[in-house]
């Protein structure tokens, strides 16, 4: 019997499968299809201080291997996820979840970080710094090593939970970024996020997204995605998620021989709902194949 379970931050996941945030809304949908059980856990849709609505339509673009959104964070807000959208959750799903939480301002991060502390459902909080400062002239807080690591002591001081800060992949230095959030106290990193990406409707000769440029995501950006992973579990003793145009259950191992902890799947769920049962499903066959007994051996054996 080959053994799937992973640690991360303490906690022992049955496997490092986790949908990517944004891919399995608050999972109760995912629910009806197949036992939400089954996951390592799931990152939440991202939630912010007040309710979203997100941005106008068309939102969605397809591409030839992935796609881009530009669906710019709807969601309830931290009260009604915390007062809807967990209890929700919690009827269907019986592990600790992963809290993605998103901001505009570091006292937006702090406040909603502070409210999901006290929730015991809540067993992480994953960080994504790849929104725009409205204080600083709209400049993402992850593209700046300063900003990144400022956010992170606002966290930190409010909660007792582990920390993943979600990374940007658009950047000049993605490792002086992930050390800068390991000296502030970071307990994690997530990588990658989704990169910017366009396209132009051919008849109207206008960007097909009314936001003009989004995150692009799919099997084409795994390449970025793995590469960053090598160069970050490099430069930092805490743990990766790696994320990123995984499709398989061979990226998965891929990603954790790049010095991944845990894997998350974005996209894929959106193509196919069934993809991390599938994964799950077809990492044993795949580990003996490949001769691993222990999953938890291979995180980094790429090095």
């Amino acid at each position: 019997m080959v053994d799937t379970k992973v640690v991360l931050s303490g906690t022992e996941l049955a496997n490092p499968i986790i949908p990517a945030s944004g891919t399995f809304g608050f999972g109760y949908e995912f629910a009806e299809i197949y036992d939400i059980n089954i996951l390592g856990t799931f990152s939440t849709k991202g939630t912010t201080k007040e309710p979203r609505f997100g941005n106008p339509t068309p939102r969605i673009a397809e591409c030839e291997a992935g796609m881009l959104n530009s669906v710019g964070l709807q969601n309830p807000g931290v009260d009604k996820v915390i007062s809807e959208e967990l209890p929700k959750l919690s009827k269907c799903f019986h592990k600790k979840v992963m809290a993605n939480v998103s901001g505009f301002s570091v006292e937006d991060y702090a406040y909603s970080c502070e409210k999901l502390d006290k929730e015991p459902q809540v067993g992480w909080l994953e960080v994504n710094i790849s929104c725009p400062n409205v204080h600083n002239g709209g400049m993402s807080f992850g593209t700046s090593p300063q900003s990144a690591a400022e956010v992170v002591r606002a966290v930190k001081q409010v909660t007792k939970k582990p920390v993943f800060m979600k990374l940007t992949p658009n950047v000049t230095d993605i490792v002086s970024i992930a050390k800068a959030c390991e000296d502030a106290g970071a307990d994690g990193i997530s990588l990658i996020n989704t990169l910017l990406g366009m396209r132009i409707d051919l008849k109207t000769r206008k960007p097909v997204l009314a936001n003009k440029m989004g995150g692009f995501s799919g099997p084409a950006v795994f390449p970025v995605a793995l590469r960053m992973v090598y160069q970050v579990y490099e430069a930092v003793q805490i743990p990766i998620i790696g994320m990123g145009g995984v499709m398989s259950a061979e990226n998965v191992i891929e990603m954790m021989l790049a010095g991944a902890t845990a894997v998350q799947v974005g996209a894929a769920n959106l193509v196919e709902p069934l993809a991390c049962k599938q994964i799950i499903e077809a990492l044993p066959g795949e580990m003996e194949r490949l001769g691993i007994e222990k999953l938890s051996d291979i995180i980094g054996g790429a090095h």
